[in-house]
């Protein structure tokens, strides 16, 4: 309501302010009036809403591999988009992230590839740094759970609650793998969910359903280690009673965040608090983490999900620490909103046992908002790092040096919000060609090269307005109280879209105006037009700058805007360009993006599809023994295909004249699919010559071809004389 009056009355303002003198003194009560009532406003929206600072904090990737688009969509984008919003506003800004070392995950990275976790995360660390550099994420501090500062912060968080009887100790039966003679922590077990039947969930949740889970919890588990069966052992750990704060939850959330938190997110935490709070262990058998720092924990470290979110606290102890600031503020202040970006995997962790555990700690303040987001699919399968079913940043980068704002532009267009969504290569050319190049660039360029034309660079004098001016700069004063209110409400891509409706807004503008029209004949017209545009591309250059930093970055440098511009000042600085200033010369903001660039990203994800297909391929057992007697039967030669023509209606076969030293035959063979005709024709192959002739629709083929798959999973031909590398022989 506060945001639609002052709309109105900035309205009025502006309405009164630039109309001609006869016009405004005509209004002048009305505008006096309108002024007080909208300081008035802004000075009680400023005293409700308005926090001191903000902590935004964004979900601590796990070093175990590198960011993938997902992770943009879902988290750090977002994230990204409303930390540079709020510093745009002046605000006291903390945005803080860092590498997740500690999950088994780690560990599980470590013996796949057969050296120590320290090597996993020093390796993966350094790739999603500066990757997250390189993609312009803005963190005021990216720091480490392997830090002396986290481990000190962590052990001390345990400690107070340990010492204030905040845990249960109790002994319970763990799921032990007998041959690694070890405990198993959450993901070292795959087995059935019990509420969705997911057959590959995992020991702390299911992938499919989002149910969050114990080890324990799942039907038929087995070890990911040896792939045994697991047994039940005894051993001692430390639980958050997550039951004794269930009435506190419920009031927090149920009653206190129905109507501003996300539908996926209330639900989601709504769901599990009716199925029932249980005491969550806080610590785990392994030799990998952060040591329990009481006696009788030997062996012992703290689990994952109760280090990993004392990861926020810590990388703000070291940011304040290099800055010179004091971390309490920024944690135990009231004046300070606290704000979550996650995907919706992390949605009970940060919303119901960090909660519980800020709670039992009693100085720290609790999340405003966890605004978590979907899950993004790519070209129609759900991204699988396993399976090299992703498009990676650091690779993005190298392929696209210069389109970092291309990506952030398509994801934020279609982030999973609301739900699932699915990136796409020729949806990202198209939003980069039809959006960003046709309508966002097209409008710069036009009124760069416009200036520079007419007036040398100097941005010329306007004269008098007329109503289409008027309404234009009223509508562009109004973009950022409309951008401000979807940012606001964590509706990023709806703020992306009102942004690129300012960008329409100078097209349209204009295109209706025509000044390459009017030059000759009315060049005094041409000068307003020419001011007008300007001020929208000034405008442009700091609504994107949230969204896009890297092209409003370039835009200032264009128009050579030194100073920043506050976002409270797009409504009231009246122009955002002065006459006289000059700009530079025209540069593209932006460049199409060929079939050839997409083509090659789609290669490369058949590529993966076919190397996963291959190595998930069942090996079928083998045949019985045969006997020297049986194999000195089969006579091999090597032949030469002097034709090759495909079978009329069979897609798979190719009829083959087949020049074997000693006759030329026909056979038929299996190979359509992975050869034309015109390729094979004077290919050496080796033929199985004594098998029994068949008739294969109709033709009657005499012998076999002996072909193989090489390295790369392709079916090549069997050839002594070159030496093939095979994956075993294929008659066909």
């Amino acid at each position: 309501m506060i945001k639609i009056i002052k709309l109105l009355l900035l309205h009025i303002a502006i309405d009164c302010f630039l109309y001609s003198p006869a016009r405004y003194l005509f209004n002048l009560s009305l505008f006096k009036s309108a002024c007080i009532v909208y300081f008035c406003i802004l000075f009680i929206s400023d005293m409700i809403q308005n926090p001191k600072r903000y902590t935004i904090t964004a979900a601590l990737p796990y070093t175990n591999g590198p960011i993938h688009i997902g992770h943009l969509a879902g988290v750090y984008v977002p994230a990204d988009i409303y930390a540079r919003f709020l510093r745009l506003q002046n605000q006291d800004v903390a945005f803080i992230c860092g590498s997740d070392e500690h999950g088994v995950a780690i560990s599980m990275k470590a013996k796949k590839e057969g050296i120590t976790p320290q090597e996993v995360i020093n390796k993966y660390n350094q790739i999603i740094k500066q990757s997250f550099s390189d993609f312009g994420i803005s963190f005021d501090n990216y720091s480490r759970t392997s830090s002396s500062i986290h481990h000190q912060t962590a052990s001390e968080f345990f400690r107070k609650l340990y010492k204030e009887g905040k845990f249960i100790e109790e002994v319970s039966e763990q799921l032990y793998d007998e041959q690694a003679q070890q405990f198993l922590a959450d993901r070292y077990v795959l087995g059935t969910c019990p509420k969705c039947g997911n057959e590959e969930a995992y020991g702390d949740q299911c992938e499919k359903c989002g149910t969050s889970l114990n080890a324990t919890d799942l039907i038929n588990p087995k070890s990911t280690l040896t792939g045994s069966k697991p047994i039940l052992k005894s051993t001692k750990h430390w639980f958050l009673p997550l039951d004794q704060y269930d009435t506190f939850l419920r009031q927090w959330i149920l009653e206190g965040h129905k109507n501003d938190w996300k539908p996926n997110v209330y639900g989601q935490v709504k769901s599990w608090l009716d199925d029932g709070l249980k005491p969550r262990a806080v610590t785990r058998d392994l030799d990998w983490g952060i040591p329990v720092p009481v006696e009788g924990a030997e062996g012992k470290v703290l689990y994952v999900w109760f280090d990993a979110p004392i990861g926020y606290i810590s990388s703000t102890k070291e940011w304040a620490e290099r800055e010179g600031k004091n971390w309490e503020p920024y944690w135990k202040s009231e004046d300070t909103k606290l704000v979550h970006f996650i995907g919706k995997d992390n949605i009970v962790f940060h919303c119901v046992i960090f909660p519980a555990m800020l709670k039992a700690e009693g100085s720290y303040i609790l999340p405003d908002n966890v605004p978590a987001n979907e899950f993004l699919n790519l070209e129609g399968n759900k991204l699988s790092t396993s399976k090299n079913w992703a498009v990676w940043l650091h690779e993005y980068l190298e392929d696209f040096p210069d389109k970092q704002d291309v990506l952030r532009y398509v994801l934020t267009s279609n982030a999973p919000e609301t739900k699932d969504n699915d990136f796409t290569w020729k949806d990202f050319q198209a939003r980069n060609n039809n959006e960003l190049v046709a309508i966002f660039g097209n409008f710069i360029n036009r009124v760069v090269v416009l200036t520079n034309k007419y007036y040398n660079g100097i941005i010329p004098h306007p004269n008098e307005f007329t109503e289409t001016d008027i309404a234009t700069l009223q509508e562009l004063r109004a973009y950022p109280s409309v951008i401000e209110s979807s940012v606001e409400r964590y509706r990023f891509r709806e703020a992306l879209s009102e942004m690129m409706n300012a960008a329409r807004l100078g097209n349209k503008y204009l295109a209706d105006e025509e000044p390459w029209k009017l030059i000759k004949d009315n060049p005094e017209r041409v000068k307003t037009q020419m001011y007008i545009a300007l001020q929208i591309a000034a405008a442009l250059s700091t609504l994107a700058e949230p969204f896009l930093p890297f092209t409003a970055h370039k835009l200032k440098s264009i128009l050579k805007i030194d100073q920043p511009t506050s976002w409270n000042n797009l409504e009231k600085d009246i122009p955002l360009l002065k006459a006289d200033h000059k700009i530079g010369e025209a540069a593209l903001l932006f460049a199409k993006i060929e079939d050839e660039e997409i083509q090659k990203q789609l290669d490369k994800l058949e590529a993966s599809k076919k190397a996963n297909a291959s190595a998930n391929k069942i090996i079928e057992r083998q045949k019985e023994t045969a006997t020297y007697e049986h194999f000195s039967k089969l006579d091999l030669r090597v032949g030469t295909i002097l034709e090759a023509e495909k079978m009329p209606k069979a897609n798979k076969l190719l009829v083959l004249k087949v020049d074997t030293g000693m006759d030329v035959r026909t056979i038929v063979s299996g190979i359509a699919e992975h050869f034309s005709p015109e390729e094979i024709i004077g290919k050496k192959v080796t033929v199985l010559a004594n098998l029994a002739p068949r008739k294969l629709r109709g033709v009657e083929s005499q012998g076999m071809i002996l072909m193989t798959e090489n390295a790369n999973g392709k079916l090549v031909f069997v050839n002594p004389d070159e030496g093939n590398t095979t994956n075993g022989a294929i008659i066909s």
